[in-house]
């Protein structure tokens, strides 16, 4: 396992001790095969986060924890490494713990890691539900300062959140939902990948309200918990459109989206208007082929720029500001894709 970087930096990164990590490093024995992936995974972000490493100045260690589908964590660790070189006059490295799906308590054990052996911040996408509540409390009392990402833990010790209005994205959702599909009959399709996250109920709460306001004759077909995973995503579609053969047309929430296409195309359904959240990989390359109608999107770089900058003015590396604003909402259709994914 070749690699230039010192047992101590190795550890640090890993969030674990040094003679763990010598014993991975020296094939000595005696450690589990998930410690080794850790080891692993810590060089690999070392290597990417280089630059950093060489840096000499106050030096920030930041956490990024987030259950998520694996191309949501990628387009955010992407961001996050691009925006590291510019976040002086501080030194800032992260740790990443990422997972698609799994139970709450997974995550607890990450946060109360975490509170144990310390961390300059928490950047944080998880569920709204009280055992989460309870961990952010206890990072908290630890003296580690939390930004949810995203989506929201508003009843929590969390510092700040940094993301869009969700309810304002929801009704721009059903705005254009409304203009595109005009006099057309149809009913539309609602998909949250779980009840659970703050940011996609207020989505599904906002494009609801709009939807009766403006078009109360629309039937709205809710399925929900597919996790934004195709495999669970594709048979909750697939059921959905066979029980009700009005469906025309989509809002995704929670994403999917590949897998929610497939499901037409296999019964030979027409979706005429499909409006998704979030330009990853899949959703670019969607948009492009004019698979989607049009993407609500917000800039991840500027997004976990703030949220790093929060993390440094708790500490008082940068000076006090007032209070975050949401992030701006931008309706990208194929024509107006930004040149940094245009060409994904």
């Amino acid at each position: 396992m070749g690699h230039p970087f010192p047992i101590r930096e190795i550890a640090r990164q890993a969030g674990l001790s040094e003679a763990t990590v010598d014993r991975v490093l020296n094939g000595r024995g005696g450690v589990r095969e998930s410690t080794a992936r850790e080891v692993r995974q810590a060089i690999a972000d070392l290597d990417r986060q280089r630059t950093q490493v060489r840096l000499v100045g106050r030096a920030f260690m930041v956490d990024i924890v987030m259950q998520a589908p694996e191309r949501f964590t990628t387009a955010i660790r992407a961001a996050l490494e691009a925006e590291l070189p510019a976040l002086h006059p501080a030194v800032l490295r992260s740790r990443f713990h990422f997972r698609e799906t799994g139970p709450v308590a997974e995550l607890v054990r990450i946060l109360d890691r975490i509170a144990r052996r310390g961390s300059q911040g928490v950047i944080l996408k998880a569920p709204d539900v009280p055992e989460i509540t309870a961990a952010v409390g206890r990072l908290e009392a630890a003296g580690i300062p939390v930004v949810t990402l995203v989506t929201d833990l508003p009843g929590s010790a969390r510092l700040a959140y940094v993301g869009i209005d969700d309810r304002a994205a929801g009704a721009t959702a059903a705005y254009l939902m409304g203009q595109w599909l005009g006099e057309r009959p149809g009913n539309i399709l609602t998909s949250l990948s779980s009840g659970f996250f703050r940011n996609e109920e207020e989505r599904e709460m906002g494009f609801r309200s709009a939807m009766r306001a403006r078009h109360p004759e629309r039937t709205l077909v809710e399925i929900a918990e597919g996790q934004g995973l195709d495999a669970t995503q594709y048979d909750l579609v697939r059921a959905a459109l066979e029980r009700d053969p009005d469906i025309r047309a989509v809002y995704s929430i929670g994403g999917g989206n590949i897998a929610t296409l497939k499901a037409f195309d296999d019964l030979g359904r027409d979706c005429a208007v499909f409006v998704a959240h979030d330009l990853d990989h899949d959703n670019t390359r969607l948009l492009r082929e004019h698979r989607l109608s049009a993407v609500l999107h917000h800039d991840l770089r500027q997004d976990v720029r703030e949220a790093c900058h929060t993390v440094m003015r708790a500490h008082g590396a940068l000076p006090p500001a007032g209070p975050t604003l949401p992030s701006a909402i931008q309706v990208v259709t194929p024509y107006n894709m930004p040149p940094q994914v245009a060409g994904v």
